[in-house]
């Protein structure tokens, strides 16, 4: 009766009530947690543009770890309904016991990275000493402890798969608030807490990512119906479940990973200019987040549900969550547009922005702004794809906008008319390159699949 009922809820309610339910949760989860990353550099930036700096150097490397555990997720919420779908349970129960021992593995390898590479990260950048010593004590700190952020994405992501997408929301915003309220205490140390300054943001970070990943577990435990996990299948992982989770997740690793790389190396070319530069590429970065955490939400709603749906055969349901999808994200996009034009020194202000990074900072967050209807139609179109079981078409356009197109924009900017203020123009040039591609590919995807 309980399988009934789920088959029902995937695949016979109505697809506009459908996606609200599964995506709207998301969504407002994923605006409390990128909520906390602003506030966490709103705080740092309080301390010095120097810390804002180093926490703006250190975000590429987060990246890495997003784009791992964020990928590792997307399979898995991918995979699992589909194994529903096809009445395999005891595969579905391996995939979510593969991803636990997977996540395992990644927590092992930064707390390495930790301890023996965090200094040279940012000794290799730059012979600042507070940006160096602070950013390696905030890096360190973020690494060591990394375990929470890689369970809390796979444990929220399994939610989110079997239909339990209030849950998964329950858990991350816990965790964000967590961070918000702890950050001030350990930064500044007030009350009975230790004055730590940077390093007391990290610890405010992983303590949240920590406390959501053990709601998290605990949600599946109690109410997640769909999977059973068995400490015996997590250290022995089945190999066709690795498989499946990194064909599908594997698109959404590189995007991350490429876009970390890429910030890499544009962080390198703004440090030519100064690191006020730097300082605000990383508040644009953590805006940028915030205003694309509609369409993140949108696509962990979306995954399961053409997962599911194209597994049964109901294209005409699939496509309608696209086309809803899709139609979502672009106006609410298209009004976080219009509105952010007319603030940039609003943001600015939000960041203890001094006279000097308000002249650069505004006319640089006016242009990269530009960039979010086209970023917007990238995540849902590349989702969708993704979900549909052509990954070489995501990749494509991953490879595309994560690294290629911006890193090679800023580079040649920079080269022709060396003017930091025409330098951000790259950011929304790239989006749209990225765009114009992943429409081209969907639409070639249909045909693939005979729905042209």
């Amino acid at each position: 009766m309980n399988e009934n009922r789920k088959e029902n809820k995937l695949g016979t309610m109505p697809v506009p009530r459908l996606l609200v339910s599964m995506a709207i949760p998301m969504m407002i989860s994923f605006f409390i947690q990128a909520l906390y990353n602003i506030v966490d550099s709103m705080f740092v930036a309080r301390i010095s543009e120097n810390a804002l700096a180093a926490v703006s150097l250190a975000f590429p490397m987060q990246q890495i770890m997003n784009a791992i555990s964020i990928g590792t997720g997307v399979g898995i919420s991918a995979s699992i309904p589909r194994a529903i779908a096809a009445r395999r349970q005891e595969h579905a129960d391996h995939i979510a016991n593969t991803g636990i021992f997977l996540n395992l593995c990644y927590a092992v390898i930064f707390i390495t990275l930790g301890i023996f590479f965090a200094g040279r990260f940012y000794a290799m950048q730059t012979n600042e000493p507070e940006i160096v010593e602070g950013g390696t004590a905030y890096l360190r700190i973020v690494w060591i402890l990394s375990f929470g952020a890689f369970y809390g994405q796979i444990f929220e992501k399994m939610l989110t798969a079997c239909g339990k997408a209030s849950l998964a929301m329950i858990a991350m915003a816990s965790g964000a608030i967590f961070n918000i309220i702890f950050d001030p205490l350990l930064i500044f140390g007030l009350g009975p807490f230790p004055k730590m300054g940077i390093a007391g943001a990290a610890l405010a970070t992983v303590l949240g990512q920590i406390f959501a990943a053990g709601i998290a577990f605990f949600f599946n435990r109690k109410n997640n119906e769909w999977i059973t996990f068995r400490l015996k299948d997590v250290f022995h992982p089945e190999m066709q479940a690795v498989k499946e989770i990194y064909m599908i997740g594997f698109p959404s690793m590189i995007t991350m990973g490429l876009t970390s790389m890429s910030s890499f190396c544009i962080n390198q070319i703004l440090l030519g200019y100064s690191t006020t530069a730097t300082a605000i590429y990383g508040i644009w970065l953590k805006l940028q987040n915030f205003c694309y955490m509609p369409s993140f939400g949108m696509n962990n709603g979306m995954v399961p549900i053409l997962s599911y749906n194209s597994g049964n055969n109901k294209w005409d349901r699939v496509y309608q969550t696209i086309r809803y999808a899709l139609t979502t994200i672009l106006s609410l996009m298209l009004v976080l547009t219009v509105v952010l034009e007319c603030i940039p020194h609003v943001l600015l202000t939000m960041f203890d922005a001094s006279e000097n990074m308000m002249a650069i900072g505004i006319p640089a967050l006016r242009a990269c702004i530009l960039s979010l209807v086209f970023g917007g139609t990238c995540i849902i179109l590349t989702s969708a794809m993704q979900a549909l079981r052509h990954s070489r078409y995501t990749l494509i356009v991953n490879v595309l906008r994560g690294f290629l197109l911006p890193a090679s924009l800023f580079f040649l900017m920079s080269a022709l008319f060396h003017d930091l203020g025409r330098l951000w123009i790259a950011v929304p040039l790239a989006d749209m390159a990225a765009a114009a591609v992943s429409v081209f590919l969907y639409r070639k995807m249909k045909k693939d699949l005979g729905h042209s």
